[in-house]
């Protein structure tokens, strides 16, 4: 229901996924959230999913616009993130 309501299709969503912009710690446990900036210059905004890995599977929980550009978090949290990210990719090739 709420990507009808931010008119996001699933493979915009497996998009942010697959090429996150940035990475950071979700607000809920044991989740991560990844952005992707779009729109344009005049009217920028940012898709956001938030997801849980749990095994092999990655439950998505949320996606959503923001508008307007939000300020990255603390950079060591966004570097673990990313690393931990990476690794997980690794894994499952």
């Amino acid at each position: 229901m709420k990507m009808r309501f931010y008119r996001l299709s699933e493979g915009r969503v497996k998009r942010v996924l697959h090429t996150p912009k940035r990475v950071e710690e979700g607000i809920a446990p044991k989740t991560i959230a990844m952005m992707q900036p779009a729109g344009s210059a005049k009217h920028p905004y940012e898709i956001w999913v938030m997801f849980q890995d749990a095994g092999q599977r990655r439950k998505v929980i949320s996606a959503w616009k923001y508008p307007g550009k939000t300020k990255s978090r603390d950079e060591i949290t966004r570097e673990l993130l990313t690393g931990e990210y990476r690794e997980f990719l690794g894994q499952g090739a």
